[in-house]
């Protein structure tokens, strides 16, 4: 069973998760779908020590999984040193132990990433903070920095918030909030869960699920075959998502102007 424990219990090298993406609107029509998927999750500085011959890191070409720091952060070449970086911006100077990140990799040289998670934790295994970081179809990107607040120290299964401050969905307005909460147990299993609430209560519901293994090339070769075209699969289930939606006659909104500020607390 799913619980709050953290990653102690997890192979400090990098992993591949198989699972469901799981998406469920409440109103004013209910429309629910979920699909199978791949993710990766990197233990950051280990990698920096000591890289992964499975990840194909930063390498052109159409590698089958592969991972680009330029699609992370600010979009430069050392993903680890921006969120770094953008911690002591922010205050936050005792993240100095592992920093994990949960995304989508890239297939045959394409990506497309509409969320990434980076478990940022302190030195004993703690988590410092969490950063939510946010892609839409108009390539643009925001992030969601969440921390505890007051004396309640952030960990795996607490539930957070913050405000909706990005453009993501047509069919969802920029208003409200969200309810995030990460479950991670010692069986190797993680979960992401997003919630969207508004003035009239629970929007939508969102997670990322699946069992964590080893990043092999034999364990990357299963993943690839099992679902070739991830990526492409990503954008292209987005839009048909879409279309069903249109057919069911919701409320279309227009794209805001992007927030000013790259990071919200």
């Amino acid at each position: 069973m799913m619980n709050a424990l953290g990653t102690g219990a997890w192979p400090q090298q990098a992993l591949i998760g198989r699972g469901l993406v799981r998406h469920r609107r409440l109103r004013p029509k209910l429309h629910e779908f979920d699909y199978r998927s791949y993710f990766l999750m990197l233990p950051m500085r280990r990698l920096r020590r000591e890289p992964c011959a499975a990840l194909h890191r930063n390498r052109s070409g159409l590698n089958w999984l592969a991972f680009h720091d330029a699609d992370h952060g600010a979009g430069g070449p050392d993903s680890l040193a921006w969120i770094d970086s953008m911690l002591q911006s922010e205050g936050i100077a005792d993240a100095d132990g592992e920093v994990w990140l949960h995304c989508f990799p890239r297939v045959l040289g394409f990506a497309f990433k509409p969320v990434s998670f980076w478990y940022c934790q302190r030195a004993d295994g703690s988590l410092a903070a969490i950063l939510v970081e946010v892609n839409n179809t108009f390539g643009e990107r925001h992030c969601y920095l969440l921390q505890g607040e007051g004396a309640e120290a952030l960990s795996y299964g607490r539930e957070l918030q913050a405000r909706k401050v990005f453009h993501v969905s047509p069919f969802c307005r920029v208003a409200g909030s969200y309810r995030f909460r990460f479950m991670h147990s010692s069986s190797s299993r993680t979960l992401a869960r997003i919630d969207h609430e508004d003035e009239g209560g629970t929007l939508l519901q969102t997670s990322v699920s699946g069992r964590l293994q080893l990043l092999t090339h034999s364990s990357a070769r299963a993943a690839f075959f099992a679902m070739p075209a991830l990526s492409l699969m990503l954008v292209a289930r987005i839009h048909w998502q879409a279309i069903k939606l249109a057919l069911k006659s919701l409320p279309f909104f227009g794209k805001p102007a992007a927030p000013e500020k790259f990071i919200t607390r």
